[in-house]
């Protein structure tokens, strides 16, 4: 994943780039960089690896460093950016998030026709920003190139550039995948994925881009290079799980939809008899806490902390690269409250069980600490396919998912024909998956959201939601 803001203004932008990009640090672990545009200085660019340090701590000496009106930032999981790049028609400064599937198949065309050349990283791979960039550049101009890039991927790409006459053009994937909002301020505008980045910072909401839209920002105007429009696939995960509380996209926030979201998995637990006698719901912190309130308030069964997360010194549970350490610096970060878990009958609420592992560590941290029973609830459904539109579940292989495992060890291979009915908790296939699964995992229950109430939970018309990571549709 990753998040990026950028903002025009009649004044030096950077102060206003540096605390928006920092806003998206809950996107990305791995990258994070800034660009800027400077009349005198021209084009600068910093980038950094944050995956043991905060954005601020490495970029603390940038005021030093950069200036200028314009300016762009993001925080990546993948590769080095932003990009500065020279071609016949501008040098710019580019940035992107997204998955390019069919990056290979790109790269020897486009090698074969323009007789170009990549700048080969460790393994021979390619920075998928240059790609992108050296699609831009087979066009005439920015609008051109940016359809032309969006005509051939596979996958998604959403873009934020940064021109050498001070503008920047923002380019909201083809489907929409990722929100892009535009801000105004008395001073200019700027372009976020959070929109409470902005709102912190003073501006106030002006328009979100459709999908597939180009806009150009400059401090006096926003204007519409391309419209856009047509189909929209929003990610679902955004209010499920990764995007920060505050936000709001499409017009949902995603604290409100979380509440309501675990309201709603309590009224199927409620109709399906899978209402536990419990002494009190919890939520793994900290994207499970909004669905696990929603779920205490509608059962009235008493919302409690049995344990608490320790984040001044472990801000990421997945910041080091082996699954190893980040199931060591998960426990690690785990304070247990005794009194609250000691006998006691507890229901927890995850935002999404993806591979069950760290799940499966905090149920026996619990039962270590003397808990009677430990239920869980995940708030979305059995997830059976891995992102590839913005990898938001790290899993390069459909195998490392508990679901796909669990319908494996069911009845192999020849099951993942039935995937819905593994999905729907009223058959006997799906009953069986969340036995499988409880067992693995050590729970005492185990339920999943529907993806009716997930959806109702967000409240957009389905066909303008991705739900491809638990449904496998498009």
């Amino acid at each position: 994943m990753g998040g990026f803001f950028g903002a025009v203004c009649n004044g030096d932008v950077l102060s206003d780039v540096f605390f928006g990009t920092d806003y998206h640090s809950h996107l990305g672990t791995r990258r994070a960089g800034l660009a800027a545009y400077d009349k005198e200085t021209g084009l600068q660019r910093e980038i950094h690896n944050i995956q043991n340090s905060p954005f601020r701590t490495k970029f603390e000496d940038v005021f030093e460093e950069m200036k200028g009106n314009a300016a762009i930032g993001i925080i990546s999981d993948f590769d080095p950016q932003p990009l500065l790049m020279r071609s016949k028609f501008s040098t710019y400064a580019i940035c992107i998030i997204g998955v390019i599937n069919n990056a290979e198949e790109l790269i020897t065309r486009y090698m074969a026709e323009s007789g170009g050349h990549f700048t080969a990283m460790t393994g021979g791979g390619v920075n998928s920003t240059e790609l992108v960039a050296a699609l831009i550049n087979q066009k005439e101009n920015f609008v051109d190139g940016i359809r032309f890039v969006q005509s051939q991927i596979d996958g998604s790409v959403t873009i934020l550039i940064l021109t050498d006459k001070g503008s920047v053009i923002a380019a909201r994937d083809r489907l929409g995948r990722l929100p892009v909002q535009v801000a105004k301020s008395e001073d200019g505008f700027c372009v976020s994925i959070e929109s409470f980045a902005y709102e912190k910072l003073g501006y106030e909401s002006y328009r979100e881009l459709a999908p597939g839209e180009i806009v150009e920002l400059t401090s006096e105007k926003c204007t519409v290079l391309s419209e856009g429009g047509g189909d929209m696939r929003i990610c679902s995960f955004l209010w499920a799980y990764y995007g920060y509380p505050t936000s709001t996209y499409e017009g949902v926030n995603v604290e409100v939809m979380r509440c309501r979201n675990g309201e709603i998995m309590a009224e199927n637990d409620a109709v399906s008899g899978n209402l536990p006698d419990v002494d009190c719901v919890a939520g793994i912190p900290d994207s499970g806490v909004p669905h696990a309130i929603g779920y205490a308030n509608k059962s009235h069964i008493p919302y409690a902390r049995p344990f608490v997360k320790y984040t001044p010194t472990w801000a990421r549970s997945f910041t080091p690269p082996s699954q190893r350490e980040r199931s060591r610096v998960a426990k690690m970060k785990q304070i247990p409250v005794p009194d609250l878990i000691k006998d006691k009958k507890q229901l927890f609420v995850d935002d999404s069980i993806v591979r069950g592992t760290q799940l499966k560590e905090t149920a026996e941290f619990l039962y270590s600490n003397g808990a009677k029973e430990v239920h869980i609830r995940s708030a979305c459904p059995p997830i059976m396919y891995s992102c590839k539109y913005l990898n938001f579940t790290r899993s390069t292989n459909d195998m490392e998912l508990i679901a796909r495992r669990a319908i494996v060890e069911i009845e192999g291979e020849k099951g993942f024909k039935y995937i819905d009915e593994y999905s729907d908790p009223s058959t006997e296939r799906g009953k069986k998956l969340r036995a499988v699964i409880c067992k693995s995992l050590n729970f005492t229950s185990l339920e999943f959201q529907s993806l009716d109430g997930i959806i109702k939970a967000i409240g957009i018309e389905p066909c303008k939601l991705c739900t491809y990571c638990w449904n496998g549709k498009e």
